[in-house]
């Protein structure tokens, strides 16, 4: 008596796992590699010797933080495989701010800067969300550091008052 293929490998399960496995492996496509991002190369860019501007950028607000807050604490966090280097975070009784490197621009986010005041308008990116706002500069762009100090001493005030 012969019996159809699918009422043997009914009988069988282990067999058809075993064939239909070997049916997918057959179909399956390799797929081409994926290619890095721009942004990925700049931030790699800007991590390398010395720097471009936009690592020159970052460590120049890193040190107008520092002045402006001693006792903001500065923090790597959120590394992962594509950003391997993670994300600078500082923080005074909560995060103050994050920097972060792209291809043509340095992004500042304030976390609760809707509700720190910006009367020099540092302030260019983010604007119509209800909680952070951000401050992009591209190469050339100048900051008005004193502003910029006011702007960290303020969201550290906030932080602090537990708003």
């Amino acid at each position: 008596m012969v019996l159809c293929w699918s009422v043997r490998f009914k009988r069988r399960p282990g067999v058809a796992r075993a064939m239909a496995a070997k049916k997918s492996a057959k179909k399956a496509v390799k797929k081409a590699p994926a290619k890095k991002a721009p942004a990925k190369k700049a931030a790699k860019a800007a991590r390398g010797a010395g720097g471009d501007w936009r690592a020159q950028r970052l460590d120049r607000l890193r040190r107008l933080i520092r002045e402006a807050d001693p006792s903001a604490v500065e923090e790597v966090k959120w590394r992962k495989p594509s950003n391997p280097d993670g994300v600078p975070v500082w923080s005074h009784d909560g995060i103050l701010c994050t920097g972060e490197v792209y291809k043509d621009h340095v992004k500042l986010t304030f976390a609760k800067g809707a509700f720190v005041p910006d009367p020099a308008r540092l302030f260019n990116s983010g604007l119509e969300g209800g909680l952070r706002r951000a401050i992009d500069l591209r190469e050339g762009d100048e900051i008005d550091e004193t502003a910029f100090k006011a702007l960290v001493r303020a969201a550290a005030e906030l932080n602090a008052s537990g708003r």
